[in-house]
């Protein structure tokens, strides 16, 4: 168990400050990127390229440029050149008085094989190890040998890895910020969704929406008893959190909490067929007020960029106190092609 002086340690080092995920971090190195009172930009921190790889080792080119206007929504979209499918992507600093969520969206081909991937990080107490997690998830899972083999044991394992290098990159500063994933990679037709802590990833199967990953939260009653059985404790502080700290039981970062906050992905993989019209992966700022089928129900009644951008600017509308990214994916199934077999809902692992 944990005993209330370890606690108190982990309060004293990180930094006092609780919000509603876990310990919102003060320290005089880090910058404040966005300024209530201020017009939201984003800084070269912030505003990167979302880009596509067009093969495995080839040459980056920009997908289409992000908008960035005075209200503040940054957006933009991308199409495939087969044209059988399309994102759209939406991020909002919202009612926070920094941006923590990062996103990124990558597409390759690998060995003749399509491959794209879509993530959403939220990080929590910094933006350092969301930032870490847009600039090197995705790059390192391309790089693992088994990443067209076995692709779930290669996600499985670049989750864990790129952890283990973010701690690494953090272990001389006295940061101790971290961040969800959930991500989303298709290779083919075969998807892959992985989740660590409370961001979420949702599909679209004839109009029923169906969530391909479950948030990772203290009270939830296998994540209390791997954390027990670990020497955690999970408590009551405003909201279920663990040592009475962190609101969620995985997330990558959270050095003082490793022990018990994992950042082992749970994965679903499925074969997308002609029942599955769009994904929706967003962080907790949308979940927190938008259900599951609303979110389907406001996707599918635009094109991709602009039904991120609605999505968005609905969770704000509904009192979302936090940052807001989403990304929207939506299928365009050829109608020469044979419809692949129905499948049950896939369990997770």
């Amino acid at each position: 168990m944990v005993c209330s002086t370890y606690i108190r340690s982990v309060i004293v080092q990180a930094g006092h400050i609780f919000d509603k995920k876990g310990l919102q971090l003060s320290h005089l190195g880090r910058s404040l990127h966005t300024i209530i009172g201020l017009p939201y930009t984003w800084n070269r921190e912030f505003k990167t390229s979302r880009r596509m790889m067009v093969d495995s080792g080839g040459p980056v080119v920009d997908i289409v440029p992000e908008k960035d206007d005075d209200s503040g929504y940054v957006s933009g979209g991308w199409r495939s050149e087969d044209g059988e499918l399309s994102c759209g992507y939406s991020s909002f600093r919202g009612k926070r008085a920094t941006m923590e969520d990062f996103y990124d969206i990558k597409n390759t081909k690998i060995d003749g094989q399509a491959v794209c991937m879509f993530g959403i990080f939220d990080g929590h107490g910094g933006s350092r190890a969301a930032e870490y997690l847009k600039d090197h998830l995705f790059e390192n899972l391309m790089k693992h040998p088994q990443f067209m083999t076995d692709t779930k044991l290669a996600i499985s394992e670049t989750y864990q890895k790129t952890d283990a290098d973010f701690l690494d990159s953090e272990k001389d500063t006295y940061r101790d910020d971290g961040s969800t994933a959930s991500t989303a990679v298709l290779v083919g037709r075969h998807l892959y969704v992985a989740n660590v802590g409370d961001s979420r990833t949702i599909i679209s199967k004839a109009g029923k929406a169906i969530p391909l990953s479950e948030d990772h939260k203290p009270n939830r009653s296998d994540e209390r008893e791997r954390i027990e059985s670990a020497g955690g404790v999970v408590m009551w502080a405003g909201t279920w959190r663990v040592g009475g700290v962190l609101a969620m039981s995985r997330a990558f970062g959270n050095r003082m909490l490793k022990q018990f906050v994992v950042a082992e992905p749970e994965i679903q993989d499925l074969e997308i067929n002609k029942e599955f019209e769009l994904l929706v992966l967003a962080s907790d700022g949308l979940w927190d007020v938008v259900p599951n089928e609303d979110a389907v129900s406001l996707a599918q009644s635009e094109e991709p960029e602009k039904a991120a951008r609605k999505l968005t600017e609905v969770a704000f509308t509904r009192g979302s106190a936090d940052n807001i990214t989403c990304i929207v994916v939506k299928f365009f199934h050829s109608k020469a092609d044979p419809a692949s077999p129905q499948q049950d809902y896939p369990s997770m692992v």
